[in-house]
């Protein structure tokens, strides 16, 4: 009993992992702004909002939507980029779903898949990766013809096309510039799917953008790997809008509990 007593301790004392919105807080010294519960395996993908929107993942988002909106009444928050410390944190589900929930509060959204080096939007909602933000780059088409219109929720989507052999000097360039003042032109919203801080690419788009979202999630983000995208994230002089902590246990996220509560009232 000793041994198990000690084991379990060991285990909690070696987990660096980030769990809840007080570690956040304590860490980084970072508002919480959405709280995102993990849905149930085989049950996750693009239109799950859509199918459930009374569920407790479409709540979470309507929070986050309410507190953006909020995060704007001083400045305005035309381009917002979403990004994480690490794969796998869930950034693209945050930003593709929050895209839906805007679309559905009355906005017109545009979804921008800026992870060159692994695109995944276009995967997330079923459409196609032939035309993007690459061939734009290259001239090869034209802004306009890049875009698609996921039909379900009406948001516009740019996917990435095909990873070039140097997406930190697109992305970091002029000419990224000019492509998001000129997404801003046909959109109330742009939201960018960011590469995470893993790689360079996310601290230049950091840069250009109104304000970034970071994603962590819960039981996998670890301390130091977030840590150091809040480095970058200061070092640039991004405006972080917050954090977004993803993948909550349902047991023990509080949203979810209402919402059962409420279901089954």
């Amino acid at each position: 009993l000793v041994l198990a007593v000690a084991a379990a301790y060991l285990i909690e004392y070696l987990d660096d992992t980030i769990k809840t919105s007080a570690d956040v807080t304590h860490l980084l010294k970072m508002p919480v702004i959405g709280h995102i519960a993990e849905i149930e395996k085989g049950k996750y993908d693009g239109t799950y909002i859509t199918k459930n929107p009374r569920s407790s993942a479409a709540e979470a988002y309507r929070g986050l939507r309410t507190n953006l909106e909020f995060a704007a009444v001083d400045k305005s928050l035309k381009v917002i980029l979403v990004s994480s410390a690490a794969v796998g944190d869930g950034k693209t589900s945050v930003a593709a779903n929050l895209a839906t929930i805007m679309a559905q509060g009355g906005k017109t959204v545009l979804l921008v898949d800026a992870d060159l080096r692994r695109p995944s939007v276009h995967r997330f909602l079923g459409l196609s990766n032939k035309n993007g933000l690459t061939d734009v780059f290259r001239n090869s088409i034209e802004l306009h013809e890049a875009l698609q219109t996921w039909s379900r929720e009406k948001v516009m989507v740019i996917p990435a096309g095909e990873p070039p052999p140097n997406p930190a000097e697109l992305l970091g360039s002029k000419r990224m510039n000019l492509i998001l003042d000129s997404l801003g032109k046909v959109a109330d919203v742009v939201i960018v799917d960011g590469p995470p801080f893993l790689v360079t690419d996310a601290a230049l788009l950091s840069s250009k953008v109104d304000g970034v979202l970071l994603v962590v999630r819960s039981g996998q983000s670890r301390k130091n790997e977030v840590l150091y995208a809040a480095e970058q994230l200061e070092r640039v002089g991004a405006n972080v809008l917050g954090v977004v902590l993803n993948g909550i246990p349902r047991s023990t996220d509080p949203i979810y509990s209402h919402y059962r509560y409420y279901n089954n009232a």
